[in-house]
């Protein structure tokens, strides 16, 4: 069944039955259009219209208890007493959006009357609910404009693909094979805390679980996994079916087939591995982890759980947009006065959705992780406006930094060094951008999104009560130290004493 996020109206009784049955069939073109613009990723169910505090509390407690309601929106068409929202607003434990709206774009200026003043006043109602929302501190997004306009749908369609996301964290489990690389701090993390704040369930497998089920793949899902490779991607001719080293694609082959079967036939949504602890692998995993996180589960290496997690919450909020979404790295710099880059990657398992034309399959030799030489996709990322962020656990609390980047051309080609990778422009400019990433603990690993934008992320973020540090455009690094002094003060004022 799709997600649905419910439309809810507010009124009173004072009006009489004919007023009500208006706001009614307005509400119903309010709610329509929302749903036909094609911005909105989820379905959008009116309800009925909203006229006493018993009626509001039950639509939320059933909001509530709905596993398909992923977010409410809220209209007050007319006056609607705050007073009767007290119970339900309390009681609300879904994501919120307050539209504030009406259903003309003109004022009727030559026929306007006291009648359409009763009829349309969200301007009067709208103000009077917003009062007991932040009277209660109840979270919410605010969008103001008409439904006709494509800014105000396309943040409305923000918000509900952060609301899918949050949706998605909340029964997310997540399997690591193995721990974390040894003596690293920031994959670290508190599991419990994780599953209070978000709901994400992280558990951990020995290795040499998933090598019983690579062991038992069938050979037909072998080939019918190298057919695929060979239609989607341009494979080197030494992996090709009779070439020398065509059974380490087929090895590769195997580890997707066995992914598969534990991670995605097992209702996990994310996973991790580490080079540290392969047991039986005779590769690291590359090929099959690309293939998997394009296709929306979240990967970290290095038993990084918070970055998996992380990459499945991405992803399910990117789902349908134009763009890419996957793990990634900070590894060096190009440092030329006023030109400065970055360059992103890992050993093997960047994902193909932000991919520049067709990947390449090939096979390297890997100093790291003592095995066979690992199959992977190689290619440079397509250039486009991205964001990245990362997760930290800071002890007392999570928090999440985010910069926003623009992903360009490399400067030239770089034949020798065989992994997929991506180049990217730090906004506002590399100094400010680095030193705000460090001085707020953001880790070495990150989820990079070309389909995302900082909205999004500052929507969730919002949703799941986590602090974000956001570093773009307009970032200053003195500006920005005092607002992270602002939110330490905040974050530890509101968990109480």
């Amino acid at each position: 069944m799709s997600k649905q996020i419910w439309f809810l109206t507010g009124s009173q009784g004072l009006y009489g039955d004919d007023v009500l049955r208006q706001v009614r069939d307005q509400s119903a073109q309010i709610s329509g259009a929302l749903a036909a613009s094609g911005q909105v990723p989820a379905e959008i169910v009116a309800k009925p219209v909203l006229t006493d505090a018993s009626a509001i509390r039950r639509v939320m407690l059933d909001a509530n208890a709905d596993d398909d309601c992923v977010g409410v929106i809220a209209w007050m068409h007319t006056f609607s007493p705050a007073k009767m929202w007290i119970g339900g607003m309390d009681a609300l434990a879904k994501p919120f959006l307050h539209l504030h709206t009406q259903v003309n774009v003109d004022l009727p200026w030559a026929s306007i009357d006291m009648d359409f003043m009763n009829l349309n006043q969200a301007a009067h109602g709208d103000r009077e609910f917003a009062f007991i929302a932040t009277r209660l501190g109840v979270p919410r997004k605010t969008v103001a404009g008409h439904v006709s306009d494509p800014r105000v749908v396309a943040r409305v369609g923000v918000w509900a693909r952060a609301a899918l996301a949050r949706a998605e964290v909340r029964t997310l489990k997540l399997v690591r094979f193995g721990d974390n690389m040894r003596n690293v701090a920031v994959t670290e993390g508190d599991k419990v805390e994780a599953e209070r704040r978000f709901g994400v369930s992280v558990n951990t497998w020995g290795v040499n679980d998933l090598v019983a089920v690579v062991d038992a793949v069938a050979e037909s899902e072998i080939d019918a996994l190298i057919e695929q490779y060979l239609d989607l991607y341009d494979v080197a001719p030494e992996l090709r079916p009779g070439a020398d080293r065509h059974d380490s694609l087929r090895y590769g082959a195997r580890i997707e087939a066995a992914l598969r079967t534990f991670v995605v036939d097992g209702g996990y949504g994310a996973f991790t591995t580490n080079f540290e602890d392969l047991g039986g692998l005779r590769q690291l995993p590359g090929l099959g982890v690309q293939r998997l996180e394009a296709e929306g589960i979240g990967f970290a290496g290095e038993g990084d759980w918070k970055t998996a997690v992380l990459g499945r919450t991405l992803g399910v909020m990117a789902a349908g947009l134009p763009g890419g979404t996957s793990f990634m790295e900070d590894y060096t710099y190009h440092l030329e006065p006023g030109n400065e880059l970055s360059l992103g990657a890992h050993m093997l398992e960047v994902s193909p959705s932000i991919a520049l034309g067709k990947p390449r399959i090939e096979i390297h030799p890997l100093g790291i992780g003592d095995r066979e030489d690992p199959v992977r996709m190689v290619f440079d990322a397509a250039p486009g406006a991205g964001v990245t962020l990362g997760l930290c656990d800071l002890g007392d609390r999570f928090r999440m930094v985010a910069n926003e980047i623009e992903v360009v051309a490399p400067l030239a080609e770089m034949p020798k060094l065989p992994v997929a990778r991506a180049v990217w422009r730090a906004k506002p400019d590399f100094t400010t951008s680095t030193e705000c990433w460090l001085t707020a603990g953001g880790p070495h690993h990150t989820v990079l999104s070309t389909a995302l934008t900082a909205e999004h992320l500052s929507d969730l973020s919002e949703m799941l009560g986590v602090e974000l540090a956001l570093i773009g455009e307009g970032t200053t690094t003195s500006q920005f130290i005092k607002e992270l002094r602002w939110t330490n003060a905040y974050h530890r004022l509101a968990m109480g004493f």
